[in-house]
Parts: structure tokens; C-alpha cells; sequence
């Protein structure tokens, strides 16, 4: 049975940047939770990230693979340079994924670490940018197949097909 990694907001954790939690309500997800499917963790707090923190954007308005091939920087609202600590967590949740043969992962759209689709432009004006984040960026290059939260039916569909096999 293949495992899930999970973004530990999207189970009920307040531990995004504002302290919030973003839940997905979803009877698969409580089945794959009831299954012991699921493995939940958070790339930033494993990288020592307080919550609440200061929101942080990938700058210039690039992605996950800029941050870790092309030196673009990821910040925090305040000015401070926390791209190193955004490595260091996406490498961290690599590691946690690996240990527990995760497949796939359901990560927080729009997050510098864990968007899929889409991320914040970097200029802190609320404005949403096609692209992935540093986390999701290098768990897709590891072979992890990433969904966002909005993503399930179609994770549901490929975890059948894989199940089948």
C-alpha cells in the first residue's frame, strides 16, 4: 500500500505562517488516514520556522527549480532572506517521504514550499503566479507525484490505478 505525504495544515495543524490551518474535509482522505496511509509532516517547521512567521515569497517572481538551480531568493514580508531554511525543508520532507516510501503528497497550494500550481508573485500584493514550490519542486524531481489540496479526485484516481497494479 503506497503512502501519502501530507501537508500538516491541510490535517488540522496550525502551523502555516499565520497560525492558521486550511483543513480538506474529504471521506478518502479519512479513509487513507484510517488506513495509516497518510504521513504528515510540515517542510517548515521541520526547518525550524516559528508559527505565526512573517509570510515569505520566492523573489523575482520564479519557482521552486529557480530557488534551487538559478539562486532566486525566497523572503519574508519583513526583508529577511530565508531561502537556505527553504531548502534545508524541502530536502528535509524528501528525506521523511523517502523513509516512508511515499508515492504521492497532497501539498498546500500557493505556499513558497509546497505550491503545485500556483505561488505568490514574490511582491507581496496578493497576486498568484503560475509555478511550484522549492518543496514540491524537488519532490517531483525525486520521482513523488505532488497534488494540491484541490487536486484528491485526481489523486484518487491514480492511487486506484496504482493499487491495481
Amino acid at each position: 500500500m503506497k503512502k501519502i505525504l501530507l501537508s500538516a495544515c491541510l490535517a488540522g495543524f496550525p502551523v502555516r505562517y499565520n497560525g492558521s490551518t486550511k483543513v480538506v474535509v474529504s471521506e478518502r482522505l479519512a479513509r487513507w488516514r484510517q488506513q495509516n496511509r497518510l504521513v504528515i509532516f510540515c517542510p517548515e517547521l521541520a526547518a525550524g520556522f516559528q508559527t505565526p512567521r512573517p509570510p515569505a515569497e520566492i523573489q523575482p517572481t520564479r519557482t521552486g527549480n529557480s530557488v534551487i538551480t538559478q539562486g532566486a531568493r525566497v523572503r519574508e514580508s519583513s526583508g529577511d532572506d530565508v531561502t537556505e531554511r527553504y531548502i534545508l525543508a524541502a530536502w528535509l520532507t524528501l528525506e521523511m517521504a523517502q523513509q516512508h516510501d511515499c508515492q504521492f503528497a497532497i501539498l498546500t497550494e500557493g505556499s513558497p514550499s509546497c505550491g503545485t500550481h500556483f505561488i505568490y508573485s514574490g511582491e507581496f500584493n496578493n497576486r498568484k503566479i503560475a509555478g511550484i514550490g522549492v518543496t514540491a519542486e524537488l519532490l517531483t524531481r525525486h520521482g513523488i507525484e505532488v497534488f494540491s489540496e484541490h487536486d484528491i479526485p485526481r489523486l484518487c484516481a491514480r492511487i486506484d490505478e496504482s493499487d491495481a497494479v
